[in-house]
């Protein structure tokens, strides 16, 4: 049946979720309060589909049967409000794209490695000659993809914001990777409502399908029975834990054991993570849930293992990106936050020169003390207010300095590395104060190591 769809917003979801909607036959229109972006506007024009830019026009949305809301709008958003006291039904793109497939979908949420851990289960399924797509908070529609609907399986990256709308969305395969406190503004300061938000995702799994999750995370834990689920249990964990049948676990730094009938150890594959490039404890996790998936559908040990070789992740996350005199630069640039950061300082055995700073998001540093404390030789605070770092680590770490200048940052971290040592762009702040965006920061920070370490061999002759 026909219906009116309204789709706010007009980025990625939301014009993939329009071109959908109006593929399935629907009246479709887009509103967005703030321009848009030239690529989507030639879409939708091209599609002939009604759109309103820089303003939402509530008499228009609110003659919809259904709105479609990007991730991005909260609840208490005007139009959002209007919508609800109207009582009209409001979804996401992902919602609506799972109505028109029958693909197998493997979604992925967690506060960190989302990116990370959807990547790789994407690269594993296809170097495997799976059909497979990627979409959703990695920068792709899904409801775009759904129009053709090509592929046998879907890899996707939840947001909470993603899954905040979903209601009999279905996925075949959930992964929890971990809850720590991330946009709580969103959830009424709430860990617990944030928790529920990530559960979500399992929420409508049945026996046919599977929930790998964390083990090791408290919260989790602590909010899992919140959950009644039919699905497959294929819990995962660093360590082999007597008080757990797990699914997967590490029997050795590189090589991890997995059973996806806990309990029933003949059906057991051990895997060599030996040949991945990625750095640090949370991506052995990572690994792991990675792994779970690509057992699930139907991987081979040696398949597992040549495509964890080939992957190469995405950029400023833990990304090797140069060496001046002996000493290893990483970009890990996207660590916007305080546990993002704790992962790359636990991760990285070397002593660091770490490099951080930005726009403090109300962090509590505390949790980095002990780690700043036993690796980190030196800090150079990369930010125009650098009052707080300063105050919670200058009595920490041996050496502290300051600038407001990227090349300035590197180039000091060159001067102040041993051979061996590692200089780390983990910022744990966001980074508004003087760069755009994330992205941004960490391509400054690989063009200056690169331009340095050209200097310093020019200068070395």
């Amino acid at each position: 049946m026909s219906k009116k769809i309204v789709i706010l917003g007009a980025a990625e979801s939301g014009v993939g979720a329009a071109l959908l909607a109006q593929a399935k036959g629907h009246t479709v229109f887009v509103s967005d309060q703030s321009p848009i972006q030239p690529l989507y506007k030639e879409k939708l024009t091209a599609a002939g589909i009604r759109f309103e830019e820089g303003s939402h026009t509530l008499e228009e949305i609110l003659t919809a049967d259904e709105v479609v809301k990007s991730p991005g709008i909260p609840e208490k958003a005007a139009v959002i409000q209007a919508l609800r006291d109207k009582q009209i039904p409001v979804i996401s793109e992902i919602e609506l794209a799972g109505r028109y497939t029958q693909a197998k979908c493997v979604c992925i949420t967690g506060t960190n490695g989302k990116t990370t851990t959807t990547l790789l289960t994407y690269h594993l399924l296809k170097e495997a000659g799976l059909s497979v797509g990627l979409a959703g908070n990695v920068g792709y529609s899904l409801a775009e993809q759904v129009i053709d609907d090509k592929f046998d399986y879907y890899v996707l990256e939840l947001s909470s914001f993603q899954l905040d709308d979903t209601y009999d969305f279905r996925p075949w395969v959930s992964v929890l990777l971990n809850i720590t406190p991330d946009h709580l503004d969103r959830y009424d300061y709430s860990l617990e409502k944030y928790a529920h938000a990530k559960l979500r995702i399992a929420r409508n799994l049945d026996s046919s399908g599977y929930f790998i999750y964390n083990a090791d995370d408290a919260v989790i834990q602590q909010e899992f029975t919140s959950v009644f689920s039919e699905a497959n249990l294929l819990p995962f964990s660093l360590h082999h834990r007597p008080d757990y049948h797990l699914a997967g676990y590490y029997t050795a730094e590189n090589r991890l054991c997995t059973n996806l009938a806990p309990g029933m150890e003949g059906r057991s594959m051990e895997i060599s993570t030996a040949g991945s490039p990625l750095i640090g404890q949370h991506n052995r996790q990572n690994t792991l849930a990675a792994v779970l998936c690509a057992r699930v559908a139907g991987l081979s040990e040696q398949q597992i293992e040549s495509g964890l070789a080939t992957f190469r992740n995405a950029d400023h996350r833990l990304q090797p990106v140069g060496e001046i005199n002996g000493a290893t630069f990483i970009n890990d640039s996207k660590a916007t936050n305080v546990e993002a950061a704790w992962y790359a300082l636990d991760g990285i055995r070397q002593p660091i020169i770490w490099i951080a700073g930005g726009t403090d998001k109300g962090n509590d540093y505390t949790s980095l003390l002990p780690l700043a404390k036993s690796r980190v030789k030196a800090l150079i605070c990369l930010g125009i207010d650098n009052e707080k770092l300063k105050a919670s680590f200058g009595s920490i770490v041996p050496h502290l300095e300051e600038t407001q200048s990227m090349a300035t940052a590197v180039r000091r971290g060159a001067e102040l590395a041993a051979p061996g040592d590692v200089v780390l762009l983990s910022p744990c702040c966001a980074s508004f104060d003087l760069f755009k965006n994330y992205e941004d920061r960490g391509r400054q920070f690989a063009a200056a190591v690169a331009d340095f370490g050209n200097e310093g061999m020019r200068v070395g002759g």
